[in-house]
């Protein structure tokens, strides 16, 4: 017996007419100042390259791209999955993936235990913009030493929502460090507690207790205090 091979059209037919699969929405907008989204991270290939604001590209820094946020910007990422924050500066721009708010730099996604996972959803809230570069002649370039005087360096160890882990992780930080504090920090979303050590007036100082304390087992990452 023959066989139709309407069948087979028919088939064919309603396969061609299925929807094709849609791109990734793109991230929520930023409202008042907040924005809930995908993050990620990059790092090994894209250290020591030019960011979008003439620095070079540091893994090891608390940086992020973003695509809107004005470069300079500060803002606070919250891992939504365990509640672990970090303060970091818009340097760059990107993500460029569909669907992502914000690429965080290695050392980030360290402090948010993210690094295996590769992505998390975070919420980023607006702290301050604070630029980072000189425009000269119409071309970005990275500060001279002069354009920021008063600079100091901290090693913070974590960035906490909940100020009794944050001081006791001082108290134990302290028996090794006496210059361990808790810092707090108010955004339009939330109170954070960071625990850090210093400041210190010379970077290299800061590193050199940064190492000590991951000796410890703890994450330390370098940042930038310019307050009085």
């Amino acid at each position: 017996m023959r066989r139709s091979w309407w069948g087979g059209v028919v088939v064919s037919l309603v396969a061609g007419c299925a929807p094709l699969r849609g791109r990734p929405p793109a991230p929520p907008p930023i409202v008042d100042g907040v924005q809930v989204g995908v993050a990620s991270w990059y790092g090994p290939g894209f250290h020591g390259n030019r960011t979008a604001n003439g620095e070079i590209y540091d893994q090891y820094e608390l940086t992020a791209a973003h695509p809107s946020l004005p470069l300079g910007t500060r803002v606070m990422v919250t891992n939504l999955s365990n509640g672990r924050s970090v303060d970091v500066r818009i340097n760059d721009r990107g993500p460029f993936v569909d669907g992502r708010a914000i690429d965080l730099s290695y050392a980030a996604a360290r402090v948010l235990r993210m690094v295996g996972p590769g992505t998390a959803r975070v919420r980023i809230e607006v702290l301050a913009t604070s630029t980072r570069v000189a425009e000269r002649g119409g071309t970005l370039v990275p500060p001279s030493p002069r354009d920021w005087p008063g600079v100091r360096y901290l090693v913070q160890v974590a960035s906490l929502t909940d100020s009794a882990r944050a001081e006791h992780l001082r108290r134990v930080l302290g028996t090794r460090f006496p210059d361990a504090h808790v810092a707090a920090l108010e955004t339009a979303e939330s109170r954070y507690y960071r625990v850090v050590i210093g400041p210190y007036p010379v970077r290299g100082l800061a590193v050199a207790r940064g190492e000590m304390v991951n000796r410890l087992g703890y994450p330390a990452v370098i940042t930038e205090d310019s307050g009085p």
